[in-house]
């Protein structure tokens, strides 16, 4: 299959799941989607064997939102698609191509599918893939949880869209750092400090210089380091004068970076997360937009691990739906063998109810697509 290229040195790591399927030079598949590499081994021989299809991400026409339902606007299989796109629309702004606003606007459309008709989903996706995101998927994962706060929150959809578009780009002046200071184990030096504090009105100079000229993007852009407590850079904005916009993708953006291990700490569970959250509340943001979010995860967001009351291990797939759930697929039996067809489980029934997180070193092995119910 002459569309197949090599994976990268660095593309993958021991302990997260594959972010697609990785095939030979023949075009057989050697591993699934979610399949979680272990050894050393296993990965040398991935990156001698092993290669990737890049694609051009597809996006559904809109008359065709209707009818498409769930089956056709699956998140995992478009994940790489999603990270393809971004590479190339970054890529484009970054050149000043007159195409990268449609690019930037595709991607932005794509997330909001997704995220439309599968929100459990595409939450999924930042948990499953969160133990150590590269800078472009800590980006699409921004681009979710804007998506899914701001409807929580209320904002009027073409707002959203900005937004979206906004959360792509924002970071585009970092991506080039931003994978090296995470790797940082000591206190950043002035110039490294100085390169994150200028970042964003350097991604807007890069995004004026494509022609693209929208104020609210700029605008959100620019505040979203801001703080409602005056706090905040560069121009120590307070209240009213932060775009709630701004603060959405500031929040989105911090969630991420509590639940990504870093080279000088380990990474926050959900419910340690939660209450950091919860305590926003009381300065740094508009109350309603940290409550926005604690609703959007609920107390186990989709993709994270669980142990129950009867000793199964699952992952949770859906939050609670009229006093039932959360749901979960699960992936070990009492004795901590696999199961080789993940059976559902209401946590709100006896006998299956949360015991406590799962904080594995290693994420087990799964199919996201099957245990999710989209079709293979």
């Amino acid at each position: 299959m002459s569309n197949l290229v090599r994976i990268a040195p660095g593309a993958l790591t021991i302990g997260r799941p594959l972010p697609w399927d990785v095939f030979d030079a023949d075009g057989n598949r050697l591993l699934c989607q979610g399949y979680v590499i272990q050894t050393d081994t296993q990965l040398e021989q991935l990156f001698e064997r092993g290669r990737f299809k890049p694609r051009v991400i597809d996006v559904p026409q809109e008359d065709s939102e209707a009818s498409g339902g769930e089956a056709r606007c699956n998140p995992f299989t478009r994940y790489p698609d999603y990270l393809h796109a971004l590479e190339a629309a970054l890529a484009a702004i970054a050149k000043g191509q007159p195409d990268a606003r449609k690019r930037l606007q595709d991607l932005a459309h794509a997330l909001e599918q997704a995220c439309s008709s599968s929100p459990d989903s595409s939450l999924a996706l930042v948990h499953l893939y969160s133990v150590g995101p590269t800078i472009h998927e800590q980006i699409i994962f921004y681009g979710i949880l804007c998506q899914l706060i701001a409807r929580k929150f209320g904002l009027e959809e073409p707002r959203i869209s900005i937004l979206t578009q906004a959360a792509l780009s924002a970071n585009l002046a970092l991506v080039s750092v931003a994978d090296k200071l995470n790797a940082l184990n000591k206190v950043l030096n002035s110039e490294q400090r100085r390169v994150i504090r200028k970042h964003p009105q350097r991604s807007i100079h890069a995004l004026k210089a494509t022609g693209i000229d929208n104020e609210l993007m700029f605008t959100i852009i620019a505040q979203h380091h801001e703080q409602a407590d005056g706090k905040g850079y560069p121009d120590g904005l307070s209240g009213a004068d932060i775009r709630p916009e701004a603060e959405i993708l500031a929040l989105a953006e911090r969630y991420v970076a509590m639940i990504t291990k870093r080279a000088y700490r380990k990474r926050m569970n959900v419910t340690a997360a939660r209450k950091l959250i919860a305590n926003l509340a009381d300065g740094s943001f508009r109350p309603a937009i940290p409550k926005a979010l604690l609703q959007v995860l609920g107390e186990y967001p989709p993709g994270t691990l669980v142990r129950l009351e009867n000793n199964e291990v699952g992952v949770i797939t859906g939050r609670p739906v009229r006093a039932r759930g959360p749901f979960a697929r699960v992936v070990f039996d009492p004795s901590g063998n696999n199961y080789e067809n993940p059976g559902e489980r209401d946590t709100s029934e006896p006998g299956f109810g949360i015991r406590a997180l799962e904080e594995p070193d290693i994420m087990p092995s799964m199919n996201f697509s099957r245990i999710w119910g989209f079709p293979e």
